[in-house]
């Protein structure tokens, strides 16, 4: 996988062509970093033609339809939908729902994956339609990846901004009137950028891991010890004077008469600690005629 890029799929729902158009944005910041190869994707229509023509819904773009089996093809993933109630469309509910093969399986484990979205107002879901649908993410195994606060345009407080920490957005307004501006394109364009980056890494660690794959982690060597040269050597411990055995005699005949006098006391106690009984009964019998003779 020498000199190999990874491959992402910028996958979108578009009902009046916001949607798409921040998914064009997105792509273009994929491929500025010429580090990742990007292909565009939409989800399928699940609506009738002639339900979509009472919605005034605009005319589906040149752009291949993406099928479940076809997201095994891709090293990341970048989808993007208009809000509906705060949550994703139906359609692309329909398209994860036939993805079950591909749960089982596991076979989408560890890619990254973002989100881009468009809602009508300000408040119309610019966070909600993302964090509702990291469900999809956490059964699947994705890595959800989200833009942050990547762009200055996010600090902007002078003009309604779409667009949030969770990803790339745009705000259409209630009729569908309002188009991208200039700084959601930005943003939308900062955000396939920062995509790019955190793919290659994990493009490359799984790259690499498939090389070698279970080679053991090679633990960590210390340097090579120095030992200085201009260290005094360890003087040697003096070693006790020998005893003769005459001086040793009274020593052990000591220990010897402390240890049967200790053994002679009650207790084991030294008998010098210990007063007699006769004394002690004496003195006892002393104190009591003292104190009758008294009264």
């Amino acid at each position: 996988m020498a000199g190999s890029k990874p491959k992402i799929f910028v996958i979108y729902y578009s009902t009046y062509g916001h949607v798409h158009t921040i998914a064009q944005a997105i792509t273009k910041g994929l491929l500025k970093t010429n580090t990742v190869d990007a292909e565009l994707f939409q989800i399928p229509e699940t609506l009738p033609a002639d339900v979509l023509e009472k919605m005034h819904a605009a005319p589906r773009a040149n752009v291949p339809e993406i099928t479940p089996e076809k997201l095994t093809e891709a090293d990341g993933f970048l989808f993007g939908f208009p809000t509906r109630f705060g949550v994703a469309p139906a359609q692309v509910k329909s398209f994860f729902d036939a993805t079950g093969k591909l749960w089982s399986k596991g076979a989408l484990q560890g890619k990254p994956a973002g989100l881009f979205f468009s809602t009508a107002s300000q408040h119309g879901g610019q966070e909600s339609t993302a964090y509702t649908f990291l469900s999809h993410f956490a059964h699947h195994g994705l890595v959800y990846v989200p833009l942050g606060y990547a762009s200055p345009h996010m600090f902007d407080n002078e003009s309604v901004v779409g667009s949030s920490p969770w990803g790339a957005g745009t705000i259409a307004g209630p009729d569908g009137s309002l188009q991208p501006s200039v700084m959601e394109l930005e943003i939308a364009e900062t955000q396939g950028e920062k995509f790019a980056q955190v793919a290659v890494k994990l493009f490359n660690t799984a790259a690499g891991a498939s090389v070698n794959p279970g080679a053991p982690v090679p633990a960590e060597v210390p340097d090579a010890a120095v030992v200085p040269t201009d260290v005094p050597p360890v003087a040697e411990e003096a070693k006790p004077e020998p005893v003769s055995a005459a001086e040793a005699a009274p020593v052990k005949n000591n220990a010897q008469a402390d240890k049967s006098a200790a053994a002679a006391a009650p207790g084991g106690a030294n008998p010098q600690d210990v007063p007699k009984k006769s004394s002690l009964m004496e003195n006892l019998i002393a104190k009591l005629k003292n104190a009758f003779s008294s009264k």
